[in-house]
């Protein structure tokens, strides 16, 4: 009897032992190091490009000892707040959240502080809540040089800007760039840009765009009015309008911006439908996002975390206060700097990139 009752006791003591443990004492991992535990929220998996922030990301984040849980509520902001919960109860030590509705986000970031749980936004702000830190391309050049882009190639003539969904800040941001760059164009130039139209789309849908612009296109059309180029904010948005050109025989006639340099828009630049895109080096992205993730496990403050990673601090108003957040550097993409960029940089194959080119057209390498 005696011999079972010690028996039990150990069991009792190694249980305490490993139940009490609490977040500041997470295990070690096989390099000796502390480890903890990431919830990423992914709004979409859809496109491309959202694959590859996750592998990046997990790549990094592992190598720095934190373990990445992924959940993706497919468009639905109601399930990513419920998944959220999920991540929570399971004791994760950061969320990490890609939020459909900027808004109605914000109650991730309650749960999460109610449970001492810091909160990045990962390439969308989210707005009206009390959020940790917000890490970003700088969007307002991206819509910058989507519009630079353009006016290089139709430096005056009747423009549509296509923003992409209403709800989501970034949006706006890419418009106010735009704006700015056709205001400094016509200073600089004298040269006269008219805005034929500006609407956002419900979502960043290709074929929401292509149906918008197809009826933009009759429009003008029994207008008597000449669409000389064509603002969308981003490729996915691109290809919509581009689909909406050639079913009126005029792709190639009216330049085409976009953003993300995902691959059809690649190849849309280099066979001449598309004028210009921007590329955001995901993987940079990423990876300063992992190493704020296992800072912010750490609970340092967010300022420190984003001077310590060498980065400007930048504070931009989400309506409940002013968050400390890093803009990332995008960059210009067109037919002639295409080797350079995005090719240079392995985010695309030249093979890929340049499949329906004769080869003789082909860059060398």
């Amino acid at each position: 009897m005696n011999r079972v009752f010690l028996l039990c006791l150990s069991a009792v003591a190694i249980l305490v032992v490993f139940g009490c443990r609490g977040k500041d004492q997470k295990g070690a991992s096989s390099a000796g190091g502390t480890t903890y535990t990431v919830g990423f929220l992914m709004e979409t998996y859809d496109l491309d490009r959202w694959k590859r922030d996750e592998e990046y990301f997990r790549e990094k984040s592992n190598s720095l000892g934190v373990t990445v849980l992924r959940a993706v509520a497919d468009g639905d902001q109601d399930r990513q707040n419920k998944q959220a919960e999920t991540f929570l109860t399971q004791g994760v030590d950061v969320l990490v959240v890609v939020p459909k509705n900027l808004n109605t986000a914000a109650r991730i970031v309650k749960s999460a502080h109610e449970k001492n749980i810091p909160v990045l936004a990962y390439d969308r702000l989210m707005l009206d809540c009390d959020l940790d830190i917000y890490i970003t391309f700088d969007n307002e050049k991206v819509g910058y040089l989507q519009a630079y882009g353009i006016l290089q190639k139709v430096p005056e003539g009747n423009f549509i800007l296509l923003g992409g969904a209403a709800s989501d800040n970034n949006a706006k941001l890419l418009r106010a760039g735009q704006l700015r760059a056709i205001n400094e164009h016509e200073l600089q130039t004298k040269k006269k840009v008219t805005i034929l139209a500006d609407p956002f789309l419900d979502d960043w849908d290709r074929e929401e765009a292509r149906r918008r612009i197809g009826n933009l296109i009759t429009k003008f059309n029994a207008e008597g009015k000449k669409i000389d180029a064509i603002i969308a904010s981003n490729d996915a948005t691109a290809g919509g309008v581009i689909a909406a050109l050639q079913a009126e025989k005029m792709a190639g006639k009216i330049a085409v911006s976009g953003q993300d340099a995902e691959l059809q828009a690649c190849q849309r630049i280099v066979e001449g439908t598309q004028a210009v895109t921007v590329y955001k080096p995901v993987r940079l992205l990423a990876e300063v996002s992992a190493q704020v993730v296992q800072r912010l496990a750490k609970k340092e403050k967010p300022e420190e975390i984003i001077k310590a990673l060498g980065f400007t601090v930048h504070y931009l108003d989400n309506g409940f206060k002013k968050v400390p957040s890093i803009f990332l550097e995008p960059v210009f993409v067109t037919k002639e700097n295409m080797a350079k960029t995005v090719i240079a940089d392995n985010w695309h194959p030249l093979e890929k990139v340049f499949a329906n080119v004769p080869k003789e057209f082909w860059p060398k390498q």
